[in-house]
């Protein structure tokens, strides 16, 4: 045995079994049951209770709304069957091993570091989600939309307590983390219709014409949000996740399915995460904004908070307050073993306990910060206008290199740690549409296919260049 393979073993021998730097073998490949629970689970989850009253603070109208997310979904729903499945199931790797191969360890080490802390981020969000429902019979303050500090004893306590909980899960594994998403997500998902149904009762509906003039033809934003039209809502429900489609972070989790149609279960995340779970949690955010607590926040020019667990409470009493915790817990378990994933690139001698769990404390760290939820819209589209470019590297290597006469892997087999290509492509298309971004007041979401677009395009270009000089 090579000293390479005898290491590459000790790592995996360190890594749990979880194959972080080796393909997942045939006997480790799992059903698309397994996908749609976890995607379901994911996805109908603690950011569905966020985002979905984000959307009314942010002035839709019912068409934006409705017909929007129908095709924004559709468009992420192909992005995964299409790019990241397809590859996964070709590869088997990892997205942080992958990388490594083609833009070098010194290189990749910056992209793991960013990757992992902004997964460590979101997770915050959806533990400060939960803790808005745990807090509900300590009768804690719930945070504002304005808010970015911790707002007592109460709030540092709850949400310690469930980054702690969650952490310990996510640290069991893959394995553990479908297990707990499939065990989670159904109830998440009836009580998501179940807070639907009676939003509608609450707001009187009794006809589709009632159900469209909740949101009506649109509005003013609430003080401090974007207005968003149906262009904002097409291109944000597609890129809300467009670091785990296009940036390729799912690479990570279809390596372990037997077939790339495993993509297609993505589709129940979208639909009923990002489509109706969206749209029933802003229908419970539409009768608190009846309620006399909110009219008193709009009186005095200032946006009502968004609180999931009240919200929740209101509408289904003891069932929406579980719901709402189990709902942070399946957004924060995955992406909490996808952050271990990105910190154990830079560190492979730690276990994935290890990773994991110094994951979960920076995620709980973050949530004590109520900043991340309540700007969850805003957080996620830079999020994925960061990450995604990174996997458009991917993507067109994968897909183009023999026309491009580029050499696949290539850091790899140059022996390289810092791959020029790879760096320049992102630094370029970034700086460029960043730029564009900020001088032009172009929502993040808008530049973020463009970006993805020219780095794939760059990485190609020079590779072509630095790989015929070498």
């Amino acid at each position: 045995m090579s000293e390479y393979s005898q290491e590459q073993d000790a790592i995996e021998q360190l890594a749990g079994g979880e194959f972080e730097r080796t393909p997942v073998p045939q006997s480790k490949l799992k059903g698309w049951k397994s996908f749609i629970g976890m995607y379901a689970g994911e996805h109908a989850a603690g950011t569905e209770f966020m985002i979905g009253p984000l959307f009314l603070t942010a002035g839709v109208s019912a068409f934006d709304l409705i017909i929007g997310l129908l095709i924004g979904n559709i468009l992420a729903v192909l992005s995964w069957r299409f790019l990241t499945a397809e590859i996964a199931v070709k590869n088997r790797l990892t997205l942080y091993f992958q990388l490594e191969k083609i833009c070098g360890k010194k290189l990749v080490t910056g992209y793991n570091l960013a990757n992992g802390i902004l997964f460590c981020f979101l997770a915050g969000s959806m533990i400060t989600v939960s803790a808005t429902a745990v807090g509900i019979p300590f009768d804690m303050p719930m945070p504002k939309l304005t808010d970015t500090m911790p707002n007592g004893l109460t709030w540092i306590v709850i949400v310690i307590l469930i980054g702690a909980v969650i952490s310990i899960i996510a640290a069991r594994g893959y394995d553990t983390v479908t297990k707990a998403a499939n065990w989670m997500s159904p109830v998440i998902v009836i009580a998501f219709v179940a807070c639907g149904i009676v939003a509608l009762n609450q707001l009187g509906v009794r006809s589709f014409s009632d159900f469209w003039n909740i949101w009506g033809e649109g509005g003013e934003p609430f003080p401090g949000q974007t207005k968003f039209t149906f262009w904002h809502v097409v291109i944000w429900s597609w890129f809300a996740n467009g670091a785990m489609h296009i940036g390729m972070s799912d690479l990570s989790v279809f390596r372990f399915a037997k077939e790339a149609k495993a993509g297609w279960a993505t589709a129940a995340g979208m639909y009923v995460g990002h489509y109706m779970a969206w749209i029933a949690a802003a229908l419970l955010y539409a009768v608190y904004l009846k309620s006399p607590e909110a009219q008193a926040f709009l009186s005095n020019g200032e946006a009502p908070p968004v609180a999931p667990g009240p919200l929740a409470n209101n509408a289904i009493g003891i069932l929406g307050i579980i719901a709402v915790v189990l709902a942070g817990w399946t957004t924060a378990n995955p992406t909490i073993y996808r952050a271990g994933l990105a910190f154990q690139a830079i560190l492979p001698k730690l276990s994935t306990a290890k990773v994991t769990i110094l994951a979960g404390t920076v995620a709980t760290v973050a949530g004590l910060f109520p900043a991340f939820a309540m700007k969850l819209l805003g957080f996620v589209a830079l999020y994925g206008f960061i990450l995604a470019p990174f996997g458009a590297v991917i993507v067109f290597e994968h897909f183009f290199h023999k026309q491009a006469g580029i050499v696949k892997n290539y850091a790899e087999l140059a022996q390289l740690s810092f791959n020029k290509s790879v760096f320049l492509a992102w630094a370029i298309s970034f700086g460029i549409f960043y730029f564009i971004s900020i001088q032009f007041d172009v929502f993040l979401s808008f530049v973020t296919l463009p970006a993805w677009l020219l780095c794939g395009v760059l990485f190609l270009v020079f590779s072509k260049m630095y790989q015929k000089k070498f």
